[in-house]
This record gives C-alpha cells, structure tokens and sequence, in this order.
C-alpha cells in the first residue's frame, strides 16, 4: 500500500449494512439495495450485512427486532442478492464486529465522535439521556467495514461523514502501530436516486416514520397501492421540463424523475428527453406502471420467504460462517499488532 494508492494490495471488497428497523421503503431499495444487486453482479467480493446492533442505539421491542431482521434479509433476497454470491449476515452473529469496535473505541477521539451529525441530530438537546451506543456506534460502523479490509462501501449522502470517520479510523491505527494494515475504504455514491424524498414533500427524505402512509412506496405495498400511491403523489401544475436545470426549484417535481430515472437505469436528461413538456397526468401513469412492474415481483417474493422463516435463518447460518471465515483472521492479526498476549 502506498500514499498514492491506499487500497493496493487488498482484494477489491464491498461491505454495507442496512438497520433492520422496519418498513423497507423505496428509498432503502434505490439508495442502498438496487445498488448492491448491482455490485455484485460486476463480479465484485460483496458482503451484506443487517446490523441489528446498531439497531439497538435505541430500545427495540425484542420481537419486533427479529421479524424486522427477517424482513430486511427477505428484501436483500427478493431484490437479487444471491446468497450463494453474495454474503448475507446479521452483524451480532459475527462477534468480530464489537471485538474490533473495542479496538476502534480506544483509537477514535473524542472529538472526532462530537463531531458527528446524526449523533447531534439524533440526540438533540437531550444528550445526556442518549445511549453510550448511540454516541459511540460510528466506531462499530467502522470495524463493520475494516473487520473485512472491505475496499468500498455503497452508502447513502448521510453516511459519507461516517466513512471519513472510519478512514481516520484506519489511518491512526496505521500510524500509531506503524503497519499499513487496514485499508483507506472509499465511499460509492452513485445513481439518480441516492437519496429519494417523500411523496407527499419533496424537501423532506422518504421515511418509515412519516405518519402518512401515503408518503412513501413501502417494499411490501402491493402493485394496486404502489400505483396508487404514485398517481396521488404531490405535483404542481406546470409540465416536465426538458432539461435538468428546470428541475432546480422543484423539489416533487425533481423527486418524481429521479425515481422515474433510478427505476429505468436511465440518466435524468434521458427522462426529460422523452417526457419533458408533458403534465403530470401523464408522466404519472408512466411511472406507475415502471414502479409496478419493477417492484411488484420483489414484494411477492418477500411475502413468500416471510412465510418460510426457517428458509431465511439457514441463509444467515450460512453466511456466519463465510463472514467470520474472513473476519476471524484479519481480528487476530489485529491483536497481535496492538500486542494481545495469545491473540
């Protein structure tokens, strides 16, 4: 590994986690899970994990928590990712993970975890009343992605902060030890859709915790909701434009094409290309039946693996051992650097 190039010498490898929280919408499959399906199919090591510890940074019901693990394991699944491919886990199966977060704890700075944003906005003005986990799990997101020596993690806008952090993360324990053993992760952040914003208000992120229903595509919405969904979904009366530029100050407007892009695999000037000068009474239907037919199929095939629980738990049997296969080694050489005794 050199300056110039931080990830020489390791294998090309993909990590990322999604929170099993519950209620995978379409902002989770186009910002995170269309693009691991597409990571591994360009051939890529990819490994895909559900990290139920970061989940509970705040208090899970019990129950709740291992459906939603299923669920999201079903999601992962039904979009394409191929278990036999890919490695699909949940994180408090590979005890790796927290091992190294210890490690990471004892070299991330105080100062740095201050700094974080979603600890700021997360726990607000009542920090003193925040879990240690939450103010501390951006270390665990870092030993999620170097227990793997992963080369590149697909995150979403608001976890870039979180991969910098593990950078310095890598890079202090290198200097400190004098080793240039973890890699410098990159982030990929790529697609129309990185970040896809409610239904209802263009300016505000898709969410689960919306308390309408109507302001976002749940991935276990059916085709008739799913269109109905995008046919009363917020507009303004003014057609498409017909080039970028003229989506600039309209936030549903801008919202509705990037979807419409991200679904189609298509850049945003090809969507005005074709639909630019047209009303919302007819680029909606468009796109309802794009959003159906892309999404349907992924929401039958989870209700299926959802009722066949013990077909999802040998899955994640299988990919704890081939996750621990890789992160058993790199933890013990990682204990040997810092001088374990019997490591």
């Amino acid at each position: 590994m050199s300056q110039a190039d931080p990830l020489a010498g390791f294998t090309p490898r993909v990590f990322s986690g999604v929170q099993p929280s519950g209620g995978l919408t379409l902002g989770n499959y186009l910002g995170a899970i269309k693009r691991f399906v597409e990571m591994q199919e360009q051939g890529l090591e990819t490994i895909y994990c559900m990290v139920d510890l970061h989940a509970i940074t705040v208090w899970q019901d019990p129950a709740k928590l291992a459906h939603a693990t299923r669920e999201l394991c079903a999601g992962f699944i039904a979009a394409g990712i191929d278990p036999e491919r890919s490695i699909l886990f949940n994180q408090s199966r590979v005890p790796e993970h927290a091992q190294l977060a210890w490690i990471f704890n004892c070299v991330a700075r105080m100062g740095w975890m201050k700094r974080m944003t979603q600890w700021k906005d997360k726990a607000g003005k009542n920090q003193e009343e925040a879990s240690l986990g939450l103010f501390a799990y951006p270390a665990l997101m870092a030993a999620d992605i170097l227990v793997y020596h992963a080369t590149h993690v697909p995150v979403g806008e608001d976890q870039t902060q979180h991969l910098e952090l593990t950078r310095d993360i890598a890079a202090k324990f290198n200097h400190d030890y004098g080793v240039e053993f973890f890699p410098l992760t990159e982030s990929v952040i790529e697609g129309a859709a990185t970040r896809v914003m409610s239904l209802r208000d263009g300016t505000r992120k898709m969410s689960k915790s919306d308390p309408s229903d109507m302001s976002r595509i749940n991935m276990t919405d059916d085709a008739d909701t799913i269109a109905q969904k995008i046919r009363k979904a917020r507009t303004d009366p003014e057609p498409l434009p017909s080039d970028h530029a003229g989506l600039a100050e309209r936030a549903e407007a801008r919202n509705l094409v990037n979807i419409y892009a991200a679904l189609a695999e298509m850049e945003v000037e090809q969507v005005l290309a074709e639909h630019g000068g047209k009303q919302f009474s007819a680029f909606k239907p468009a796109l309802a039946e794009l959003a159906v037919e892309t999404l349907a199929p992924v929401s039958a095939e989870m209700a299926r693996l959802m009722e066949a629980p013990g077909e999802i738990d040998a899955i994640l049997d299988r990919g704890t051992e081939r996750a621990r296969a890789i992160a058993a080694p790199i933890l013990k050489r990682t204990y040997e650097i810092v001088g374990m005794v019997g490591a």
